[in-house]
């Protein structure tokens, strides 16, 4: 999360906030890879506004993974089952384009990839 300005939600709460959204934006996979979306570091970007909006940047493995279209659905709907979250916007980008260094250690083990 970006940390520029203050917040004026308590910082345990958006702490707590924070947890929730990445343990819903675990259960979005990739149909390819038995793995995550956040281990497999294709989230770039969660911010969380004063109204507990939340806009996402994520990125695929691929520009032409066959499941483009859907994924920013998925994660939307992912996002928004989180209690007291408002509006939920997800920013697909290819910059920088992903590759297997932004894996988490626990994607790479899933995916023997060590």
């Amino acid at each position: 999360m970006e940390e520029d300005a203050p917040s004026s939600i308590p910082p345990e709460e958006l702490e707590r906030l924070r947890e929730d959204l990445v343990a819903a934006l675990k259960t979005v996979f990739d149909p390819e890879i038995p793995v995550d979306i956040y281990e497999l570091g294709l989230i770039y970007k969660i911010d969380v506004d004063d109204d507990r909006n939340i806009e996402i940047d994520m990125t695929l493995t691929a520009p032409g993974c066959p499941v483009a279209g859907d994924m920013p659905g998925w994660v939307e709907n992912a996002v928004s089952s989180v209690p007291g979250v408002g509006q939920v916007k997800v920013n697909l980008t290819f910059d920088p384009p992903w590759d297997m260094s932004r894996m988490s250690d626990e994607a790479r083990l899933a995916l023997n990839m060590f």
